[in-house]
């Protein structure tokens, strides 16, 4: 739990001080140690420990999950949290800490509509989130920068040009949060790059996302007129009339995590059906339902994704483990730390004994696609994921300290960059040994 104001302060460190001590860190973990990365320091076989990660899911979908993270490096390693969290474990940081999305990736960045309508673009996948090294962040999603940016056609020196501009914006954007009040870094939204083709075209996406189009797109009209999801195994599904009982019982305890003008705005709404669906690749396998429900009118439809939320991988790792009783809850206190605006229906609640973290599902919500990251779009959008990275951080961290041990040249842009390149590369490699145990039969893996 965080600890309540106390006695009057005697003293509050300065952002020199803070700068300083950030500084003395590098005799912990030097700027080029975080460029490193060896696969002796490995203790486990890869592939096990991704099958293992497996076990507590919903058997007959563990193959998809398989499927689609053989369907390619980039699928592989957004599939691979679990094993990433073990190697991560292994290298040196410089002990600072702060809240982190623990699935940093490319496409875990979107667009989505605040609770006053206004679209929003931030970081916007937070089941891996806990408090831990901010290097862990960073390496992701350089390394996810390279995996999906040869996946997209880019050559290797648009790659590496890439996550120089990812560092170099992350490094320059913590400078800047360092220097501002902490109720000016509250408030502060990324919006500079918002005009850039790749963000744009998320937008211009994410404005048509609206739920009468989700409606049109995954119902149709029973035979009582009214509407109910149109199956598509084994991707959406209805669930037996005991299943719908306990999720929509669930909606009870999950009111009670909302504001008191949150659950007035939720009680205006009524349930009509609930599916099961699969959703993205690391979270296949996870139980995940939506509710479809209507307040005035059938012109009005509210969707809720009740999703389930396993421990994260990096629990093992970490020293402090915050205690919030609920999965769901961590996720959403995760997200609310790092994110400038939230989902207003933000909430989390509990089925038979596991947790899961409840919000809308595609309310104005639309994310990048490979063929928008070739050429000048990877390089345009690295940018604005390097900022909204070290927003995340700095509002969770301590952007003065952090931006003393990564300083003001690009040392520590190179070892990134370094760093980003041998762990993709070791991704391809797994890639290639899952590929070769489905293969021969090892391991069963669906293509849908």
């Amino acid at each position: 739990m965080e600890q309540p104001l106390k006695s009057l302060s005697r003293k509050i460190p300065g952002p020199d001080e803070l700068r300083r001590y950030g500084r003395s860190r590098r005799e912990v973990a030097s700027r080029s140690a975080l460029g490193e990365w060896n696969s002796k320091r490995r203790r486990f076989d890869p592939i096990e420990l991704i099958i293992a990660a497996n076990r507590g899911r919903v058997p007959r979908l563990v193959p998809v999950k398989i499927g689609r993270m053989a369907a390619s490096p980039f699928g592989f390693f957004r599939g691979n949290v679990p094993l990433m969290a073990a190697d991560l474990a292994t290298l040196p940081t410089s002990g600072l800490i702060t809240q982190i999305c623990g699935d940093a990736h490319v496409r875990n960045l979107g667009a989505y509509a605040a609770p006053d309508g206004e679209l929003i673009f931030d970081i916007n996948d937070f089941d891996e989130t806990i408090r831990g090294p901010w290097e862990w962040d960073i390496k992701r999603m350089a390394a996810s920068v390279v995996l999906a940016g040869r996946e997209a056609g880019c050559s290797e020196e648009r790659c590496k040009e890439g996550v120089l501009l990812l560092m170099q914006s992350y490094r320059t954007s913590v400078s800047k949060f360092s220097n501002m009040t902490f109720i000016d870094l509250e408030r502060f939204h990324v919006k500079r790059h918002l005009r850039l083709a790749p963000i744009a075209e998320v937008l211009q996406k994410a404005r048509h996302a609206t739920p009468l189009e989700t409606l049109e797109k995954y119902t149709r009209q029973t035979k009582n007129r009214l509407p109910a999801f149109i199956e598509s195994k084994p991707l959406l599904m209805h669930v037996p009339r005991r299943i719908v009982r306990q999720v929509l019982a669930a909606l009870q305890s999950y009111r009670e995590t909302l504001s008191s003008e949150r659950q007035k705005l939720l009680d205006q709404y009524s349930p009509v059906d609930v599916t099961f669906k699969v959703v993205g690749t690391g979270s296949v396998g996870t139980r995940d339902y939506v509710v479809l429900l209507f307040g005035n009118g059938f012109k009005d439809p509210l969707f809720l994704q009740i999703k389930e939320e396993p421990p994260t991988a990096y629990a093992r790792y970490v020293k402090e483990i915050e205690n919030f009783l609920n999965e769901g809850r961590r996720v959403v206190e995760g997200q609310r730390r790092m994110q400038t605006q939230c989902d207003p229906l933000l909430g989390w609640t509990a089925i038979e004994g596991r947790d899961y973290l409840v919000r809308q599902l595609n309310d104005h919500k639309a994310g990048i696609e490979m063929e928008e990251l070739k050429g000048q779009g990877l390089t345009d959008y690295v940018r604005v994921c390097g900022e909204l990275l070290a927003k995340g951080h700095s509002r969770a961290g301590n952007p003065a300290a952090l931006t003393g041990y990564l300083g003001s040249s690009d040392k520590i842009d190179k070892a990134i960059t370094k760093f980003a390149f041998s762990y993709a590369d070791q991704a391809c490699r797994d890639h290639t040994q899952l590929k070769t145990m489905i293969k021969a039969g090892k391991i069963q893996a669906s293509k849908e």
